[in-house]
C-alpha cells in the first residue's frame, strides 16, 4: 500500500520560529510572524499540492480561524489537494453538519475530509455554549456521527439520545464520496468512539512502541465491531541534507524559545482533560534537556505547543527510515507540518518523498513526475 501525505495549513499564522497554541493556550511566538492570510496560506495550498501531498489539515479552536471557511475559500484556489477539516461535533448540529459536509464535496470537486475533534478542554467549550464534561462530550460525540453517517447513507432520522435529538431529519443531496472520518484520542472514551466510527484513528507523534500499543489497542475494539480501521500520525519534521543541518535548525527553534513562554505555556497545558495530552507533556516533561526521545523523534515543539507536540528531525534519509519503521507498525498515513509551512514543505517534499518513491512506498497522486502539468494558475489567470 502506498504511503499518504498530509500538509498543514497554519491559519493561527506562521513563523521563521516556533508557534505556540492550541488546548486552550494562546498563540505565541518568539520571533517575527506571518499572517494566516488567504494569499499565504493559498501558497502553502498550492505548494503542498504540486510536492504530492494528498490533503492539508486545518485546525479547529478560539485560537486559530474557523477551518470550513478558510477551506471553502481556498478551495478555488488549487486543482486537486484535499482539504482535512477539523470541527468539534458538540458546536453543530449533526442534520447540519451532514449537510455542510455533502455541499462541500459538490463545490470543491469531492476533496473533502473531516477530522472530529471532540473538544479536550472545558474551559474553551464552555466559551463556545458547550457546558459538558469530558466523557459526556465523547458520548455525545458518538450519537452525532451516528446520526451523520445514516444521512449520509439517505436514511429519514429521528434521534433521541441523551445529548441529540432530531426528528425526521434528511438530506436532499448526498455526499459523493461520503467524506472519511479521521479521529484521535487516548482515553478509554475516546477508544469506543474511534472503534465505531471512525475511518482513519489518528495518534500524536509518540515513539514506536507506545504508537504500536495504541494501534493493538484500537485494532482489537474496531475487530470487536466487525470493523477495519486504518491508522494515521500526526508530526512536525525538519529533513534536510545532513542531520547536522537538521539539527542545527532545531536547536536554533529552541534556542530563540523565550523562557517565560515555556512556563506560561506549560501552566495551561498542565491542567489539559485530555489524555493525549498528557502524554505528550511526559515525553519532555517542560525541559530543555533530553528532548530527543528516540533516535530522530525530538520533543521540542511540545514546549510551546499544545496537541502534537514532536518532530523528525534528521537527514532526509534519516525521516525516511522513520517513516518506514511507523509504516511497519501499521501507519499508512503521515500529517506533517514544520516551520515555516511554506518552505518546510519543499525540505520534505524535494527530499524526503523521492527517497520513499524510490523505495515503492509513495507514489505522486499526479502520476510520475513530468506526465502532466500540474501547475495551478494564479486565480483569475487562463487556463
Amino acid at each position: 500500500m502506498s504511503l499518504t501525505f498530509h500538509w498543514f495549513l497554519p491559519t493561527y499564522g506562521d513563523s521563521r520560529y516556533l508557534v505556540g497554541g492550541g488546548h486552550g493556550v494562546p498563540t505565541g511566538t518568539t520571533g517575527q510572524s506571518r499572517p494566516a492570510t488567504l494569499a499565504y496560506l493559498g501558497q502553502i495550498a498550492r505548494s503542498a499540492e504540486q510536492l504530492g501531498f494528498e490533503a492539508a489539515l486545518t485546525p479547529t479552536g478560539a485560537w486559530c480561524e474557523d477551518a470550513w471557511l478558510t477551506t471553502a475559500m481556498l478551495a478555488g484556489l488549487s486543482r486537486r489537494l484535499k482539504f482535512l477539516v477539523a470541527f468539534r461535533p458538540g458546536l453543530t448540529s449533526p442534520t447540519l453538519a451532514a449537510q455542510m459536509a455533502a455541499t462541500f464535496q459538490r463545490h470543491s470537486g469531492r476533496r473533502l475530509l473531516l477530522n472530529v475533534v471532540t473538544g479536550g478542554e472545558s474551559h474553551e467549550q464552555r466559551a463556545y455554549g458547550d457546558f459538558l464534561d469530558k466523557d459526556g462530550r465523547y458520548a455525545r460525540t458518538g450519537e452525532f456521527l451516528e446520526i451523520v453517517r445514516a444521512l449520509w447513507r439517505g436514511e429519514r432520522v429521528t434521534h433521541q439520545g441523551t445529548h441529540l435529538r432530531v426528528e425526521d431529519a434528511r438530506l436532499s443531496r448526498l455526499p459523493d464520496p461520503v467524506p472519511d472520518i479521521y479521529f484521535g484520542g487516548s482515553s478509554p472514551a475516546a477508544g469506543e468512539v474511534a472503534a465505531e466510527h471512525a475511518d482513519v484513528y489518528l495518534t500524536w507523534g509518540e515513539p514506536p512502541a507506545a504508537v504500536a500499543e495504541k494501534i493493538a489497542w484500537i485494532r482489537k475494539l474496531a475487530a470487536d465491531r466487525g470493523r477495519d480501521i486504518r491508522f494515521g500520525i500526526r508530526l512536525h519534521v525538519i529533513a534536510r541534507d545532513t542531520a547536522e543541518a537538521a539539527w542545527a535548525e532545531a536547536n536554533r527553534l529552541l534556542d530563540a524559545l523565550d523562557p517565560a513562554l515555556i512556563e506560561n505555556v506549560q501552566r495551561g497545558l498542565s491542567r489539559s482533560e485530555s489524555t493525549g495530552q498528557q502524554r505528550m507533556l511526559d515525553l519532555h516533561r517542560g525541559s530543555r534537556d533530553d528532548l530527543e526521545i528516540y533516535p530522530n523523534l525530538w520533543a521540542g515543539v511540545g514546549l510551546v505547543r499544545g496537541g502534537a507536540g514532536t518532530a523528525l528531525v534528521g537527514s532526509h534519509t534519516q525521516v525516511a527510515e522513520r517513516i518506514e519503521e511507523y509504516h511497519a507498525l501499521g501507519i499508512d498515513e503521515f500529517i506533517l507540518s514544520g516551520h515555516p509551512h511554506l518552505e518546510e514543505a519543499y525540505w520534505f517534499g524535494e527530499g524526503v518523498l523521492p527517497i520513499l518513491r524510490s523505495r515503492g512506498l509513495w507514489e505522486h497522486p499526479d502520476g510520475a513526475v513530468g506526465e502532466e502539468d500540474v501547475s495551478i494558475p494564479f486565480a483569475g489567470a487562463a487556463r
